[in-house]
């Protein structure tokens, strides 16, 4: 008999949309090849809270110690700072 978890539902419907929400925001706001800082930083953000969603749901980090929690959450900021630098400064030197 297969378990059905509504939560574990919930949460792949939201990391859906989120993905799909990629596809909106490049169509919408750019319809060219090359995206704009505003569609790269809005991936890089909706990419940031997908992992942080996997940390806490698919990786069982919620009921994790308040140590690790704080550790994931201190990586995805840390990685937020790394990607929106390097896009940034990558940007400015071209």
């Amino acid at each position: 008999m297969i378990k059905f978890n509504k939560r574990l539902l919930a949460v792949w419907l939201i990391l859906v949309s989120f993905t799909l929400s990629y596809v909106w925001i490049d169509h919408a706001l750019t319809g060219s090849l090359r995206p704009g800082a505003v569609v790269m930083s809005s991936v890089i953000a909706i990419a940031l809270v997908k992992v942080r969603i996997i940390f806490r749901e698919f990786m069982e980090v919620r009921q994790a110690p308040v140590l690790l929690r704080r550790l994931t959450d201190a990586w995805v900021l840390l990685m937020a700072a790394s990607l929106l630098g390097t896009y940034f400064v990558g940007t400015a030197i071209r």
